[in-house]
């Protein structure tokens, strides 16, 4: 995904397994939700996997909604995986998470997408969940957990509804389970996370493809991956004011990046001849 090419203004990315029932109304919505904040957007159904009529619904859907682009992975690979593949199809200066379900009013986009001028990526927080009574508890004992490990700061992690500019997903690590540490994977890179309350609705048709074991045993096994992460990762960044010398110094033009994981970058570094 090239941050300089951008052609549109807004990607809507929506992994969607087994979701056939759900996916009309809820691209119906997202369609008028966004055609009252711009013309030039896409919305990317990342379909993973699904076994029931999701490719057949997605098709005629396609005929009503321009926008709308299919992108069909070859099985089942994850939630995590279905947003990679979403965010490196995007073509929007500005990306939008949300779930398949319809648990999140598309209309809820519209508190998240001010507050871009001050974060650069702003996440959901839901009220008032409508979820049954053993999801509920074992997503505030993860969220809960996770902010004391990682000291983040946000409340609701797993809130699929999120804006972002562009640049900040393009250096998610992909891992299963990078989805539910969006927000602290950004603020590991050095960028500004806002939250905003939201509402929360109940799901109409289907059922939740996510159990007990899901929401808290998967992780808290990722959790200690992002906290090792966030005690080995080193940023540097080269100096604004370069040193003055009393002699002439041969200089050679490199196009560095404004900052580099050294966690990632091997030892030797070889510049351009």
């Amino acid at each position: 995904m090239d941050v300089t090419a951008k052609s549109l203004d807004y990607t809507v990315v929506i992994p969607a397994h087994n979701e056939a029932e759900n996916l009309p109304s809820l691209l119906s919505e997202l369609q008028r939700v966004l055609e009252l904040i711009s013309d030039r957007y896409e919305i990317i159904v990342v379909d993973d996997g699904s076994s029931d009529e999701t490719p057949l619904v997605l098709n005629e859907l396609q005929l009503s909604i321009p926008q709308l682009v299919n992108l069909r992975l070859a099985r089942n690979y994850g939630q995590s995986a279905a947003f990679d593949a979403g965010f490196r199809a995007a073509h929007g200066r500005v990306i939008i998470t949300l779930d398949a379900d319809g648990q999140n009013p598309p209309q809820e986009i519209l508190k998240l997408i001010p507050l871009l001028d001050r974060f650069d990526m702003v996440c959901g927080w839901r009220q008032n969940r409508q979820d049954y009574l053993s999801r509920r508890y074992a997503s505030k004992f993860a969220n809960t957990f996770r902010r004391w490990i990682l000291q983040d700061g946000i409340h609701d992690s797993g809130c699929s509804l999120k804006v972002f500019r562009s640049e900040v997903v393009e250096r998610f690590p992909l891992f299963n389970g990078m989805h539910r540490f969006f927000p602290a994977l950004a603020l590991l890179r050095g960028y500004s996370v806002g939250e905003v309350r939201i509402d929360h609705a109940p799901r109409e048709r289907g059922r939740s493809h996510y159990g007990i074991r899901n929401r808290v045993w998967g992780p808290f096994c990722d959790l200690w991956m992002v906290y090792w992460m966030q005690r080995r990762q080193r940023i540097w960044k080269i100096a604004e004011t370069p040193v003055e010398r009393s002699f002439p110094l041969r200089t050679r033009r490199v196009d560095w990046p404004e900052s580099v994981d050294i966690s990632r970058t091997p030892a030797r570094l070889r510049l351009p001849r």
